[in-house]
């Protein structure tokens, strides 16, 4: 396992050393010097092919690529961005094409993709996820921008990709335990940056704050566009450091993993965002029920059962008629004017309702959804044309029969990893799971912060996560269920 692990790690650098080499070429001045470095760094590749071709590193690129296709998605479009019409070329995206790239030709050699596919127990989920593909395909012929529509799945289309990759890709715990460890060193990373933004007022320029006024600079944004993004990631990453320090064998490791932790929490409160405050509360919550024993849990479940009915009574006419208000008011006519910003997410959520209902509930088509408030608005959203609300965002593209499938992918994955984290004994397992469970509820709530989710790539790295350990353990399961002769216990 040892041998493993650094054939990977030799091949991951030497792809890291690759990539930084490429993104020197690219940044390089005059076309003279431009040409020479690409000389040179064609001959690297070509040693390096070489070198793999000849050496026991070759079974590792394919995960090694992975390794680094995962760190690369943190770093957005901060190092390299190239555009070709419409199209933007990323760090993550030209290691998304090689990794596809290495897929094929591994499943090539394994006759196909059925050997890869047998080793999958997760394929409910990745036939959901062509089943969006395809869905979203086929509403461009009722979208009213096929452009927008077009745009919408090529994002798609990339976040569903990295999902089918790490599935493929990752098969055993400790390859998970790699995955974990670079969401948390490259999420420590975008921290630093995140001091540095608040500290000395320095933006990047793929912040939408660059440039901008002095006393907005202090917020924190790292390589995303806002800050509002930059709180989503670090709900997740609160949860997955706290996992770390749970279940650390080392004190060294725990202490600095509960600093991060608590930095993270430092950075979402600098950044202002409630919904991530809120997130945070709600998957502490959780993180603390999942370790109450048995009969507290019960306890705990009933009482909270019973404030929560408590409270709605308490509240039932405001409840009612809020509920009466959302369902009965009549589109605004003066949709240009200047609201509170509680009121334009509530007119989001109205206005995705009514496009639901015009559509019988198959939603606008892909993408649609920012063109149908910018351009046939019901309510005033003060300029503002993204729901700002991740599963109003699919619903109303996307029509119910998605959204809705959306929300039971992600309720059967929280109930398996819930379930499996009860007989788990190995504090890999417990880690990784607590972690899942806990980052997933945070960014269920926290995602009703960023304006568009879909072209927040970490969102579809962490969904390949939580999918893979779920296909993984599940593998494990069945495994240690058949003796070595074959005959279960």
């Amino acid at each position: 396992m040892n041998h493993i692990n650094l054939s990977a790690g030799k091949t991951t650098g030497l792809f890291a050393v690759l990539l930084a080499g490429l993104v020197g070429v690219s940044l390089a001045g005059s076309a003279p010097v431009h040409l020479i470095f690409f000389l040179c760094w064609t001959w690297a590749l070509i040693c390096a092919c070489l070198y793999i071709k000849t050496s026991e590193l070759g079974g590792q690129v394919f995960v090694s690529t992975m390794y680094l296709f995962i760190a690369t998605t943190f770093l957005n479009q901060s190092l390299l961005s190239v555009q070709v019409g419409f199209f933007s070329l990323f760090i993550y995206r030209l290691m998304l094409i090689v990794a596809l790239i290495i897929l094929l030709v591994k499943a090539n050699g394994a006759k196909g993709l059925h050997d890869l596919w047998d080793q999958i127990y997760v394929k409910g989920v990745l036939f959901f996820l062509l089943f969006w593909m395809a869905y979203g395909s086929i509403s461009l012929l009722w979208a009213q921008s096929v452009i927008d529509g077009v745009k919408y799945l090529f994002l798609l289309g990339i976040g569903i990709a990295f999902i089918f990759l790490a599935v493929f890709s990752f098969t055993k715990i400790r390859q998970l335990t790699v995955f974990y460890a670079i969401w948390m060193f490259m999420t420590a990373a975008l921290l630093v940056i995140g001091l540095v933004n608040h500290f000395t007022g320095f933006q990047l320029p793929t912040s939408s704050l660059y440039g901008g006024s002095a006393y907005k600079l202090d917020y924190p944004t790292a390589v995303f566009t806002n800050q509002n993004d930059f709180a989503t990631l670090l709900t997740i990453s609160f949860f997955f450091y706290l996992s770390y320090a749970k279940n650390a064998e080392k004190g060294g490791y725990r202490v600095l993993t509960l600093a991060l932790s608590a930095l993270s929490l430092y950075i979402i409160f600098l950044t202002d965002s409630r919904a991530s405050l809120l997130a945070i509360a709600a998957g502490l919550a959780f993180y603390v029920f999942m370790f109450l024993p048995g009969k507290f849990k019960k306890y705990s479940a009933i009482a909270a059962a019973a404030l929560l009915a408590g409270g709605v009574l308490l509240y039932s006419g405001k409840i009612v008629s809020k509920l009466i208000a959302f369902f009965t008011e009549e589109p605004d006519l003066s949709v240009y004017g200047t609201t509170d910003s509680n009121v334009v997410r509530m007119h989001f959520l109205q206005s995705t309702a009514h496009y639901l209902a015009d559509t019988y509930g198959f939603g606008v088509g892909a993408g649609n959804l920012s063109y149908y408030l910018e351009y046939r608005p019901l309510f005033n959203t003060d300029h503002i044309y993204e729901v700002h609300n991740w599963l109003a965002e699919i619903t109303g593209n996307f029509g119910l029969l998605i959204g809705a499938g959306y929300l039971a992918m992600y309720t059967a994955l929280f109930v398996s990893l819930y379930r499996m984290r009860q007989r788990v004994e190995e504090r890999n397992q417990k880690m990784l799971i607590e972690g899942a469970l806990a980052g997933q509820l945070a960014f269920l709530v926290s995602s009703i912060s960023p304006s568009s989710v879909s072209n927040l790539y970490f969102h579809w790295v962490f969904l390949g996560f939580v999918v893979t350990l779920v296909s993984v353990l599940q593998r494990d399961r069945r495994l240690n269920e058949v003796k070595p002769g074959g005959v279960k216990r």
